[in-house]
């Protein structure tokens, strides 16, 4: 019988890429499962395929084989109308998403753009409402709300994007080596921010920084060369590695 609190299901996964020298095996037969209010760590070096199952989850990747089953569909198997209603239930936070900022929008209109695509909102004030609501949650100060990207440091800008991913209260947030680049007292902020936007949702935060999961993530699964090494708790992860058992 199907477990009914698992919303995210990953079966014999992979994802291969030509390239000049041959196929590169980025995603290699993966297997994991995300369960209702659970927080799942991708661990591994830059590199090891973490990014790429992130993006094959959002559809933006065809996978080259395998299932990922979210509420039992497969979303391998999806077309781009599919894809497109997907979206408002799975959101992503890049690292510094400084790139996929709009220079010409302000922080406001940046963060209730999801609301305005799909029409969540009554009127612009309820969008405007909405989008404050979400600046404090985050810790982004209201006098924000008119600057845009280019005037925000790194740890700012990563705020608008976690801001925006939460808009609309997506089932299911993914966190794309998040915290790189930012300074370790900006670090903490966000692992305390990871903790409270965690409850009531799936996430599946992607990092190779250890500290970022071992007080965030009820499991880990350890990646690399596109394989998983390793499956269990953050305690169990420290355990295999002061046991000297070749996880990193």
């Amino acid at each position: 019988m199907a477990d009914k609190d698992i919303i995210l299901e990953v079966r014999d996964l992979k994802k291969y890429f030509k390239s000049p020298t041959g196929t590169l095996h980025a995603v290699d037969g993966v297997n994991f499962s995300i369960r209702r209010g659970e927080t799942l760590g991708l661990v591994g070096e830059s590199g090891c395929g973490k990014s790429t199952i992130g993006r094959l989850i959002l559809g933006l990747h065809q996978s080259t084989s395998g299932e990922i089953l979210f509420n039992g569909q497969d979303i391998c198997k999806m077309n781009k109308k599919q894809l497109h209603d997907l979206r408002k239930d799975l959101q992503i936070i890049f690292q510094d998403p400084f790139s996929s900022l709009n220079p010409r929008m302000s922080i406001g209109e940046i963060i209730g753009e999801p609301l305005r695509i799909h029409a969540k909102a009554q009127s612009r004030a309820e969008l405007d409402k909405e989008v404050s609501r979400l600046m404090d949650v985050v810790g982004l100060s209201a006098r924000l709300f008119n600057a845009y990207p280019h005037e925000l440091d790194g740890g700012r800008r990563q705020r608008v994007g976690i801001a925006q991913a939460l808009l609309g209260a997506p089932p299911l947030l993914i966190l794309d080596e998040p915290t790189v680049g930012l300074d370790p007292e900006e670090r903490i902020h966000f692992r305390n921010l990871f903790s409270r936007t965690a409850q009531d949702r799936l996430v599946l935060l992607s990092t190779h920084i250890i500290e970022d999961v071992q007080s965030v993530c009820d499991r880990l699964v350890v990646i690399d060369h596109g394989q998983i090494l390793f499956t269990g708790t953050p305690e169990q992860l420290i355990q295999a590695a002061e046991a000297h058992v070749g996880v990193f």
